[in-house]
């Protein structure tokens, strides 16, 4: 093997990619073969169903090899990438139930789900505090604005995740809840002085260096710490504040480096470069194969012209090993070796019948999932049920929408067939929340529900003229200050997130969970 195959080699296991298509196809099985690619993170369209997911899994197993990190976003609520697992609340909904065990036994139930189909790194959970009620990508996927609180529920949540052999990754460092930008559009800046750093965004981070095996970088400028590069980009955050001032040991990764608040401003190579010369372990190169091929060789030629030290690079790999050693991919599989054998057979044309491992607890973590959702329902202001069987009037948007890092909101049809089980229920949709004229309604006297279906918070029309009986938010928690409106919070809307407020308006619970961020 020459030179630059090796330092390709060496380059290729400090990146992580992101796949496309439901199959592991011979091209990109050799792409990661040959440049000894070790990361691959999935997305919602990699995933069909547990079969096909865990054939896909396997056969990164088989090329990738035993150091193999296979990575998703379960976190929670929205933010799912396998749908059809145990839905568990999202952060938030924890934060508003306040009782760690209660959060342990999701992060070890989201975690035998997650392992069960061959991963063993899942980007979660998110240590953003926030504060700021127009965040338009944290919102509910945080556990809170009290740092210790949070960090309390968070981490016992990682705990339980940690139980069940899936590493965790918290996120975003050094903070990501105080921003009005979606990083995934534009590059944010969290201008505030060291001190409040402090004392706020970094007290999660802190509490958590001393356990937490891997952090992911934030793509936001903090000019009190760096005001040059985003902190994805920052030596003096990444290995100043991180490595040196905390001591952190576990691995440091980067957010997405396709995000627009890099990628439009940055080479894909010069950005890959800067983020692990700044002290990341891993580059998350999960656009497309030409921008990974281009992250490849720009590492490969850094190590080569002494920009990417070979101190440094091994340092990172032995960090890496070392998450990987401790948390094996496919582990949690019960399918024999031979089962492995078929998929990497499958890679190469052959058929194969391999059938998804059994996911033995997957009844018991449903009936956790839906326990939780329950303990998470917050209510603000008198919020009142309408009789049982009373005719009522719901209103929700016509459409269901991803802001590209949650999955699609639920359809108003699903919300009107779920309360239609207590009700009557006349079902109006609206496409446009700054036109739809509230006035319009048939003023018959039927209760009247407003369920927000959306993270985005609602715009001075609504807020001024929308007058709801109740309205469930049951998406971003936010929403409920938009209405002088009795609300109930669900911080999010899977499922049991509408069995739980089913049992509520039928007066079988009550809504016990108190929201953790301050205005409430």
């Amino acid at each position: 093997m020459d030179e630059l195959s090796e330092l390709r080699r060496i380059a290729g296991r400090l990146i992580m990619v992101r796949l496309f298509g439901t199959e592991l196809d011979a091209d990109t099985a050799a792409f990661l073969h040959e440049n000894a690619v070790r990361g691959a993170c999935l997305f919602r369209q990699n995933m069909t169903d547990a079969a096909q997911l865990t054939r896909f899994t396997g056969a990164l197993r088989a090329v990738m090899g035993e150091q193999a990190l296979i990575a998703l976003d379960q976190e929670g609520g929205a933010v799912v990438r396998s749908t059809w697992v145990p839905a568990p609340p999202s952060a938030m909904a924890l934060g508003a139930a306040n009782d760690p065990l209660l959060a342990r036994e999701v992060g070890a139930a989201v975690a035998r789900a997650v392992r069960s189909l061959g991963f063993n790194w899942n980007f979660a959970p998110v240590l953003d505090l926030n504060n700021n009620q127009h965040n338009p990508v944290i919102a509910e996927r945080s556990f809170g604005a009290d740092p210790e609180t949070a960090t309390r529920i968070a981490l016992a949540w990682m705990d339980g995740s940690e139980s069940e052999g899936v590493a965790c990754c918290v996120k975003h460092f050094p903070g990501h809840g105080d921003t009005h930008v979606d990083s995934h559009r534009a590059l944010p800046t969290v201008d505030k002085p060291l001190a409040e750093l402090e004392r706020f965004e970094f007290a999660p981070f802190r509490m958590a260096s001393s356990s937490a095996p891997a952090m992911m970088t934030a793509h936001i400028v903090y000019p009190a710490l760096d005001p040059e590069y985003p902190a994805t980009m920052s030596r003096p955050i990444l290995t100043g504040i991180l490595r040196e001032q905390w001591h952190y040991q576990g691995v440091v990764i980067t957010d997405g480096m396709d995000m627009h608040a890099i990628a439009h401003r940055y080479g894909a190579g010069q950005a890959a470069v800067r983020a692990l010369v700044a002290g990341a372990d891993m580059v998350m190169a999960i656009g497309s194969r030409e921008t990974q091929e281009e992250t490849v060789a720009a590492i490969a030629a850094a190590i080569a012209s002494g920009e990417l030290p070979m101190a440094q690079v091994e340092a990172k790999l032995a960090r890496l090993a070392a998450l990987a050693k401790a948390h094996p991919a496919g582990a949690g599989q019960d399918a024999p070796a031979a089962v492995a054998a078929g998929v990497a057979a499958r890679v190469d044309g052959a058929p194969g019948a391999d059938e998804a491992p059994v996911y033995s607890t997957d009844a018991a973590d449903r009936a956790l999932m839906a326990r939780a959702w329950r303990r998470g329902l917050s209510a603000r202001g008198a919020v009142r049920r309408p009789a049982p069987g009373s005719k009522i009037r719901l209103v929700a948007r016509q459409d269901v929408v991803s802001d590209g890092v949650s999955e699609a909101g639920v359809p108003a049809a699903a919300i009107a067939a779920s309360l239609g089980r207590l009700f009557e229920v006349d079902l109006v949709t609206f496409a446009d929340a700054d036109s739809f004229d509230w006035n319009t309604l048939p003023q018959d006297g039927r209760f009247t529900i407003l369920a927000s279906t959306s993270r985005r918070r609602y715009g001075e029309h609504a807020r001024n003229t929308w007058r709801p009986d109740l309205h469930l938010a049951l998406w971003n928690p936010y929403q409920a200050l938009d209405f002088d409106a009795p609300a109930l919070m669900t911080y999010g809307f899977a499922a049991p997130a509408l069995d739980a407020v089913n049992a509520w308006l039928a007066g079988e619970i009550d809504a016990e969970g108190r929201c953790p961020v301050p205005g409430f």
